[in-house]
């Protein structure tokens, strides 16, 4: 069994192990290929049986360049990376890993918005730069500070992500507003369901954690967030295609959206022409919300046992139907 490995830096830039993937056949490990580039995916490809990728793209094109490959593992949630339906097409197998960062993801989103909202950042910087130490008040602060306890959250996507920040934001004393593919008990429990557009119009912060898809692609644009409270803020820690980006960035300049967190852009690494660049009430962080290292070695066990139940005739967390 040849397995491949196309880019593992950021699921194990040397802190875990590959050892499990080792136990179950020769392993090549590439810490990064190049996305765009089919020709050097498909060499590295080789004629490997498995292939395991994060966010290195496995399209038609290697898939049916390497007739030996029976099985494709991914190193996340998100199938977008893979052409699931070519590989279904050609009998091959496609396994995610479900549900392994969502207390950090969670944990990310309400980060971002206390950041926004308490600005622990710029007032520690402050103190270091002495300005307490000349400060002829016992307190000083460089900007407003808000107090989110009474505003209302407004959660797309109300799966386990979602339903983990609502419980979040519960306790920080939000009421919870939440739109999604279907309503769960448990999200009952945690918040009010409504339709989007209610949604968006009486929430002081719209928190992202819904799945891309064509109906979903560009959902924050210039229409949905005419329909925001003025002053509002927008959190996004699903994926960067969720938004229009240049109109975002015009709500923040204009002062219609009060801040954003983003950890996701429409284009990782992010461009340098990205427009959030440009806004100074825009936090920005470059995708982590996923790698702590208790989610990372969950991500591993969880690619590994895929891998092997499919060795036994049992795959597991199938994304494309194929068994």
């Amino acid at each position: 069994m040849k397995i491949v490995i196309l880019d593992g830096h950021t699921e194990n830039p040397g802190d875990l192990s590959w050892s499990g993937f080792e136990e179950l056949g020769a392993v090549t490990v590439y810490d990064r290929t190049p996305k765009f580039d089919d020709a050097e995916i498909i060499r590295r490809i080789g004629d490997a049986d498995v292939v395991i990728t994060n966010k290195t793209p496995v399209r038609a094109a290697a898939l049916d360049a390497c007739p030996t490959v029976k099985y494709v593992g991914l190193l996340s949630t998100g199938i977008d990376v893979c052409d699931c339906a070519h590989a279904a097409s050609r009998g091959i197998p496609v396994s995610n890993i479900p549900a392994y960062s969502t207390m950090a993801v969670a944990q990310h989103a309400i980060a971002l918005l206390l950041e926004i909202c308490s600005k622990v950042g710029i007032h520690s910087a402050a103190v270091h730069r002495g300005e307490w130490q000349r400060c002829e008040d016992f307190s000083f602060w460089e900007a407003p500070l808000m107090e989110l306890a009474g505003l209302t959250m407004g959660i797309v996507g109300f799966g386990q992500i979602g339903r983990a920040t609502g419980r979040i934001a519960r306790a920080l004393g939000m009421r919870v507003l939440a739109t999604g593919s279907r309503e769960t008990a448990e999200g009952r429990e945690i918040g009010e369901y409504t339709d989007l557009d209610t949604l968006l119009r009486k929430s002081d912060v719209v928190s992202l954690h819904c799945p891309l898809k064509d109906e979903t692609r560009g959902l924050i644009n210039k229409d949905t967030v005419a329909k925001m409270k003025d002053g509002a803020i927008l959190i996004n820690t699903g994926r960067g295609g969720l938004v229009d980006e240049a109109a975002l960035a015009s709500a923040l300049k204009s002062g219609k959206l009060y801040a954003a967190g983003v950890d996701v852009v429409s284009v990782e690494p992010i461009l340098p022409d990205n427009p959030l660049l440009d806004c100074d009430n825009c936090l920005i962080t470059p995708h982590v919300a996923w790698t702590p290292r208790t989610c990372r070695q969950r991500v591993m066990d969880i690619a590994v046992n895929n891998l092997r139940s499919y060795m036994a005739g049992k795959p597991e967390n199938v994304v494309n139907g194929v068994k």
